[in-house]
């Protein structure tokens, strides 16, 4: 079982450097996260879609459906954020990162699972945790 961040979803929705191997992770593994995941990789993609401008609108909204796809089908399985808020607050207090980064941190703890992300910093607290990283960065 992996827990995926958002860091890495984006990576593999918005196709950046090496996002097959992400997909890889999402064919061949249990893939978990926690539903805030959706509302990060969607403001990814409206930002890189109103603020900068590199993807056109019709382009969005098809990448709006594929992650609608993924967690619908179950290729990332959802819990709720609430379940893991205590734990994470105290890890983001304990390591000096945010409510956002300690929740995946969390949940991963939870389930003594990996973390699958494309964040440097994440991957370095998750390490210092004791969470096995699966960085593709």
């Amino acid at each position: 079982m992996i827990v995926i961040d958002a860091s890495a979803l984006t990576k593999y929705i918005l196709k950046e450097p090496e996002w097959e191997i992400i997909e890889r992770y999402l064919v061949e593994d249990d893939v978990y996260s926690i539903d805030l995941i959706m509302k990060e990789v969607l403001n990814a993609i409206w930002k890189n879609t109103v603020i900068y401008k590199t993807i056109p609108i019709d382009i969005s909204l098809e990448k709006y459906q594929l992650v609608k796809k993924i967690i619908d089908n179950e290729i990332i399985v959802l819990e709720y954020e609430e379940k893991y808020l205590y734990k994470a607050f105290k890890i983001a207090i304990d390591n000096n990162i945010t409510i956002y980064d300690a929740l995946y941190l969390a949940q991963a703890m939870d389930h003594k699972a990996g973390l699958l992300t494309s964040n440097k910093i994440q991957a370095r607290t998750a390490k210092n945790l004791g969470i096995k990283v699966y960085l593709i960065a």
